[in-house]
């Protein structure tokens, strides 16, 4: 009996050395662990080098105070055999140990301790792939640039504020893609910033230089040249600039003379400049996606949200659940998603979460070309799957699955299966049935959405969420397609397992109808 453990943190191949940090608030955390060792290192040496100089400082004020009383009567002071033997022994001896100790490298400790830890850094991969999950965070929930960069978000604990070289390595990034929508909103807050008055590393011209190409780029030649003409007054020998001010006028005056042309033959005629818009890889879906992760989806009328109900479940008669039946919520009628509250305890959870911590792997997906798995960018979360005899938690947890559902747990998917199609036959029949278990709260995003009925499941912990993928005639229940919002603040541990239709012949027997 094997169980898909899945977390999803907050924003690309993978190597054995660098495995993709930026997809697991869980590896992450052992960075800040990290990160807290290498300071504690860096304090000792800071400790180590004050100690030595406070050494040295001790020595040169005791000098100081000897050469400046001999120096007044140097005849006087060495005619005295003591002083004389000292001066002899200071020279020969104690300066040779006070140019040994001046040479002496305090580092050794910090920079072994840096060189190990430095093989589980993240790499630039990590770094560009933090970056694009904070764009795609702004996109999903309709953040503007101003409220990350003064970490106003929703639900947060440790706020965090993007300087303005953090505002331009975002924009960076996009540039790099070619995404220069987010590139000019990005260069766009480095420059608010900055003309604010922030001490930065980076500086306008680098900033405006972005800006102004990107600006271009989306067809907005007045705004471009103005941006261009703004830079040359920072930096009148800028040369890319100057060429791009030459290029950007003489479009200008082909463009009216072009239209000079038109209004000739039709005066009315007005040209209608390239608008502006997202990213170029926007799917049709992902509009609606995105509203139903912000919350904004279908409302059910009132006659709807009478059908709903909260009720207890005794998972028809089982012993079991008699004298405790489980909490039953309806969430959605058609499909029917049932929450069930309270149904799996902190204690498994933890357990569940150890048991899975040391085999989380970036999840992949079918590529319909090569018909191999593969990372994308859009699946960002790291899973693992545990089997039912692992641990007597996991064998307990699955049973209680088939007590509540009715349903035979033992043909329920072996191996991980990442497929574009959940009805993709897979030796045991396609999947009947799904049953998903939130094992963390959310402070904002995460939810589960369905686009096709506009529903939306949030992340509460210690519950979980079932639905029918088949109807019980065996044919796919399309509306139940289903995909998970990226989390915004937090991070999200969900479980969950796919039940299959060999098995359940009698459990839940077939219809002669085809959306039944």
């Amino acid at each position: 009996m094997i169980w898909h453990i899945l977390i999803i943190g907050i924003l690309l191949p993978q190597s054995l050395a660098h495995p993709g940090f930026f997809t697991s608030i869980g590896q992450m955390t052992d960075l800040i662990h990290t990160e807290k060792d290498l300071v504690t290192s860096l304090k000792d040496y800071i400790k180590a080098e004050e100690d030595k100089l406070e050494q040295i400082k001790k020595w040169a004020e005791k000098l100081d105070r000897l050469t400046s009383t001999a120096t007044k009567d140097p005849e006087g002071f060495v005619g005295h055999p003591v002083n004389a033997f000292k001066l002899m022994k200071r020279l020969n001896t104690e300066w040779s140990e006070l140019e040994n100790l001046v040479l002496k490298d305090m580092s050794d400790g910090f920079i072994s301790n840096l060189t190990i830890q430095r093989q589980y850094f993240p790499n630039d991969e990590d770094q560009v792939g933090a970056a694009k999950a904070l764009l795609r965070l702004q996109d999903t929930y309709n953040l503007d640039t101003d409220t990350i960069s003064k970490g106003n978000l929703p639900g947060v604990k440790h706020k965090s504020f993007l300087t303005a070289e953090d505002c331009f390595e975002l924009g960076k990034v996009a540039y790099t893609e070619a995404d220069y929508y987010h590139t000019e909103l990005w260069m766009e807050q480095a420059l608010r910033q900055l003309d604010e008055g922030e001490i930065s590393t980076i500086d306008k011209v680098s900033v405006l230089d972005y800006l102004s190409y990107a600006v271009y780029q989306q067809g907005d030649l007045d705004k471009a040249l103005l941006l261009t003409k703004k830079l040359l007054e920072l930096d009148p020998e800028h040369q890319r600039a100057n060429g791009n001010l030459k290029y950007f006028e003489y479009i200008m005056a082909k463009e009216k003379d072009v239209n000079k042309s038109a209004s000739d033959d039709q005066s009315d005629q007005k040209t209608t400049p390239k608008k502006k818009g997202v990213a170029v890889d926007y799917l049709p879906e992902r509009q609606k996606y995105e509203m139903l992760c912000r919350g904004e989806g279908i409302k059910m009328t009132p006659r709807r949200q009478k059908k709903l109900f909260c009720r207890y479940h005794d998972g028809n008669r089982n012993p079991k659940f008699i004298l405790a039946p489980a909490k039953q919520e309806d969430e959605w009628d058609k499909p029917r998603i049932i929450r069930f509250h309270d149904i799996i305890s902190d204690a498994e959870i933890e357990i569940v979460k150890d048991l899975a911590k040391p085999r989380l792997s970036r999840a992949t997906v079918h590529d319909p070309e090569t018909g191999k798995l593969t990372t994308a960018q859009y699946r960002v979360s790291k899973s693992a799957w545990l089997s039912g005899y692992e641990n007597p938690v996991v064998s307990r947890i699955n049973m209680r699955i088939q007590d509540l559902t009715g349903l035979d747990v033992s043909t329920a998917e072996e191996l991980q299966k990442d497929e574009p199609d959940a009805f993709k036959e897979l030796g045991t029949g396609n999947r009947i049935a799904t049953w998903l278990f939130y094992m963390s709260d959310v402070s904002a995003g995460g939810a589960t959405v369905f686009p096709e009925v506009g529903a939306s499941v949030w992340p509460k912990k210690g519950t979980a969420v079932f639905w029918y993928n088949l109807f019980a005639s065996g044919e796919g229940d399309y509306s139940t397609r289903h995909a998970a919002c990226p989390v915004l603040v937090g991070n999200k541990w969900v479980s969950n397992k796919w039940l299959h239709e060999r098995g359940q012949e009698f459990r839940r027997p077939c219809t002669l109808s085809e959306l039944e």
